[in-house]
């Protein structure tokens, strides 16, 4: 028998902008918290714009507010008045988390900080997320994942198809999403510690941190001293079998095929792709060969490849052991079954579809996909939930510090 909501019973307030810090509590929601969006009167959240900009994919859908504040209540405050305020600090004592990726100073100023609400609950935690973390002379900088995450950490620089490249843009929520699970596992973390020691706690991450993290590796390069090698075109990269190559229906097929692992698999990519000569011929007869003459093998697959489908080609690269994707596009999602199959993709109450969060339980189900709410459409029934009456909320409304 499955247990659903693993986080039943567990009050997270959501006091937080945009992706990274909310798509934490989005990831709880989706285990069985009740999450309450705080967010400021009128137009709420700013990320509720971002669907809409240009550049955008056009859609009548906010498809962005979608997949990250799903499952979630919305309560509407002006946190710049002392009675919204109170209202947060009523909210705290029966919390559990309380999440905020407002700068330190402004989380002073909206009586929000750290030392703000624990005094009124030694058992909250309190996950704040940052562009550049906590400390020094940046602290207080806006970011987005674009800036910290992605042009800071060098990823920015190195993921370009070759070193005469321009940089490339990063896409929204890129660096955000892998945040926010760094974020979910420290609130978890504490909330594991709570457990022990009865005491909430302080944890949080940052956009920073979670780029260097993402670029650990060529970082590491970096601080051991190596020495760094430009990247080629894709004509001229080091490894053929380590490369992509369009296809007869302009879709492009990556190859990953470890044939340095073991030689007996270059006669059988050979025969796959219907040129079995290629294994007896002395330019690519063993992996030195190969390597050296790349260009070369680059220049047969490129021709090779135009010949079928990338998914033909896929299928039948697969059936022999190789490893082997198609580059897929966003709206291929929508006809995955492997991401069907294993809950990455999810029906949406009301119809539709969205993407879950990343992680399972055994025996543990998640919460159905409900919409995101609308910019205080539950501002009444959790002020209720508080004990206030009808008269109070009709004068907090008229008084603007709710909506």
């Amino acid at each position: 028998m499955s247990t659903p909501g693993v986080f039943s019973g567990l009050k997270v307030l959501d006091a937080a902008s945009f992706i990274a810090a909310p798509a934490a509590a989005t990831i709880m929601a989706d285990f069985g918290a009740e999450v309450i969006k705080i967010e400021p009167t009128g137009a709420g959240d700013a990320y509720r714009n971002l669907s809409f900009q240009p550049g955008m994919p056009v859609s009548d859908t906010d498809y962005c507010w979608t997949v990250d504040d799903r499952n979630k209540r919305s309560l509407a405050l002006d946190l710049k008045r002392r009675e919204a305020q109170k209202i947060v600090h009523d909210l705290v004592l029966g919390a559990d988390v309380f999440i905020t990726n407002y700068p330190p100073p402004a989380r002073r100023r909206l009586g929000i900080a750290y030392d703000q609400l624990s005094h009124l609950n030694e058992r909250l935690i309190y996950a704040s997320l940052t562009a550049y973390g906590e400390r020094g002379a940046e602290a207080n900088k806006p970011g987005f994942d674009s800036t910290a995450w992605w042009a800071r950490s060098g990823l920015m620089d190195q993921v370009r198809p070759d070193a005469k490249s321009l940089p490339a843009r990063s896409v929204p929520g890129m660096g955000d999403h892998p945040t926010a699970l760094a974020l979910f596992g420290a609130i978890v973390t504490a909330l594991f510690q709570r457990e022990r020691t009865g005491k909430g706690a302080h944890v949080g991450s940052s956009l920073l941190a979670n780029g260097a993290w993402a670029s650990a590796c060529f970082i590491q390069a970096g601080l051991d001293g190596a020495k760094f090698i430009p990247r080629p075109p894709r004509s001229e990269a080091l490894n053929a079998l380590s490369n992509h190559y369009r296809c007869r229906d302009d879709r492009w097929l990556l190859l990953a095929i470890g044939v340095a692992q073991d030689p007996r698999l270059w006669p059988v990519f050979a025969e796959t792709v219907g040129r079995p000569q290629l294994a007896h011929d002395l330019r690519f007869i063993d992996r030195p060969a190969r390597f050296k003459n790349a260009q070369a093998l680059i220049a047969l697959l490129d021709e090779i490849f135009l010949e079928r489908d990338a998914q033909d080609w896929m299928h039948r690269l697969e059936a022999k052991g190789f490893v082997v994707a198609v580059v897929a596009r966003p709206g291929d999602a929508l006809h995955d079954r492997q991401m069907r199959e294993n809950g990455v993709i999810v029906p949406l109450s009301g119809g539709g579809f969205t993407v879950s969060s990343p992680m399972w339980i055994a025996g543990a189900q998640k919460a159905q996909a409900t919409p995101a709410p609308k910019v205080g459409e539950h501002s009444d029934a959790i002020l209720r939930e508080q004990g206030a009456s009808d008269d109070e909320i009709t004068q907090l409304r008229a008084q603007g510090i709710i909506c």
